[in-house]
């Protein structure tokens, strides 16, 4: 299985929220959407938190390339 970017993440999450408002599904079929919504919030944050750092990483390198 290939790994998912954040668009795909969330793109499927959006999915699950839907199908969880507008079907009645089993306690089984929604845990497992449950279970599957929390691996994708999971590479979703990851994906923002390596994002972040490697914007701050890039405004301090500007930064000290401003005041050379």
């Amino acid at each position: 299985m290939k790994k998912q970017n954040y668009t795909e993440a969330i793109e499927e999450l959006e999915n699950i929220v839907a199908e969880i408002e507008n079907e009645d599904i089993s306690v089984d079929e929604l845990s497992a959407k449950v279970k599957r919504a929390a691996e994708l919030i999971r590479i979703c944050k990851n994906v923002l938190y390596k994002t972040e750092e490697e914007v701050n990483t890039l405004l301090k390198e500007m930064q000290e390339e401003e005041s050379d």
